[in-house]
């Protein structure tokens, strides 16, 4: 991915946001990568970037960068871990990191590629990539504190192997990438919540709360501009997205889902039923 050239409209390439985004994706190292991603947010936020219409088009999708380590293998090589040791809840801990990690790539490559949107888009992903660089950092933090750091476990690669396969379309990544593959935190944290507490890991625990607040605002995002898209496709939202479920996310559905969560985030009713008919899930016994 070459520095993109220069811009048309007069927007100097440090002044585009596609360009800053551009440099935030291809920060390699953890630390490289939040201070670009915390510098990018101020300078957006002091109306110091601009999305630029005329910006060059979007490179195609490839890897962003990313450390050496940690390696990244299919999810079924990853070894099962309980929370009773340390050594345990420091590989569930850089687990979630991982997934943060991810996460800043994939609003920063939200706003790389999805290009001529309404200034609230661009304002809505910046946010977020700058939630996920926070959450990434009190992640780690953690992490060395339990004596490790990030790297030290293997990952997989699943969040961004779906932003590949959606970088064609801003309607698909909306649908697929924040409301089913980052919509599943929603589900799946509370429970851990509950269970780092009662070992007595309130530290870990408290990082969680944190999150899952902020992930539903992520995840809400997700849906609004999802039917956004819709709306100026002029495609109905609810078969589309039964659709897009059908047809990507049947082998990453996995219930049960925290129905009043993905309700504060934005889905419907028929949305939920939709999410647990392609999960082999009863809607009305798992209410």
């Amino acid at each position: 991915m070459g520095l993109p050239a220069g811009h048309r409209s007069g927007v100097s390439v440090d002044a585009c946001l596609h360009a800053a985004a551009w440099r935030c994706l291809r920060a390699a190292s953890p630390d490289d990568k939040l201070a670009r991603t915390f510098e990018a947010f101020e300078r957006f936020e002091r109306g110091e970037l601009t999305a630029d219409p005329a910006a060059p088009p979007p490179e195609p999708i490839r890897m962003p960068g990313r450390p050496e380590r940690p390696r990244l293998v299919h999810p079924r090589e990853l070894p099962r871990r309980g929370f009773g040791s340390t050594e345990g809840r420091a590989a569930f801990v850089h687990a979630i990191a991982h997934i943060e990690f991810n996460a800043i790539d994939l609003a920063w490559d939200a706003v790389y590629r999805f290009r001529g949107l309404p200034d609230a888009f661009y304002a809505d992903w910046v946010s977020v990539a700058f939630d996920e660089a926070r959450h990434f950092a009190m992640l780690r933090e953690r992490l060395q504190q339990l004596g490790h750091d990030y790297g030290d476990f293997d990952a997989h690669n699943g969040l961004w192997e779906m932003a590949e396969k959606t970088a064609h379309d801003g309607l698909s990544r909306m649908a697929l990438v924040p409301r089913v593959l980052e919509a599943r935190g929603l589900d799946v944290t509370p429970g851990m919540i509950v269970k780092l507490r009662a070992l007595g890991d309130d530290a870990t625990a408290d990082i969680l709360e944190v999150i899952l607040r902020e992930e539903v605002g992520h995840v809400a995002a997700g849906s609004r501009w999802f039917r956004w898209y819709c709306e100026r496709a002029g495609v109905d939202p609810a078969p589309r997205f039964r659709e897009l479920l059908a047809e990507y996310a049947r082998a990453v559905l996995y219930g049960p889902f925290n129905l009043e969560a993905r309700s504060a985030a934005g889905f419907d009713d028929d949305e939920l039923a939709q999410l647990q008919a392609v999960a082999g899930l009863d809607a009305l016994t798992s209410r």
